[in-house]
């Protein structure tokens, strides 16, 4: 006889399913930003996160630090980054957003907040602070698993 899930689990696998399909759907709205989806992670950590050094962003990204050296010589040719010198140690190279990528960055978060506001305010006004409840369970159950 299979085991049943547990409340936990049940709600892990809908909420797993249901944050791809969003994340994936709003994701559509970057296509007009012109830089892919690597480019965009990447601008992202740097804009929202601050610089970082090679090592960090692929450490982040999850990715071989070849790997990061094409992305960010991408975003650099698009004029997103830029490489500088650390100021304790200049042989140490940290990775820093520019103007335009923080604009490209807050255009593209702003295109993908317009279109979710568009789908929410289809939604009566309990459902959406449910999902604003939601939201702030989802992000302490991710900072939560951070500091672990």
């Amino acid at each position: 006889m299979p085991r049943h899930a547990t409340p936990a689990e049940r709600a892990a696998d809908s909420l797993h399913s249901a944050a791809i399909h969003l994340l994936r759907s709003l994701r559509r709205e970057d296509a007009r930003l012109g830089v892919g989806p690597a480019g965009l992670s990447v601008l992202s950590v740097l804009v929202f996160g601050g610089p970082k050094t090679m090592g960090q962003l692929a450490a982040i990204e999850q990715v071989r630090r070849s790997t990061m050296t094409r992305i960010v010589t991408s975003l650099e040719r698009w004029g997103m980054v830029e490489r500088l010198a650390a100021a304790d140690d200049r042989r140490r190279i940290i990775v820093h957003p520019t103007s335009t990528g923080r604009i490209v960055m807050r255009r593209g978060r702003a295109n993908r907040l317009a279109e979710l506001v568009r789908r929410l305010e289809h939604l009566p006004d309990a459902e959406i602070a449910l999902l604003a409840r939601a939201a702030q369970l989802i992000e302490r159950v991710s900072k939560d698993h951070a500091l672990a």
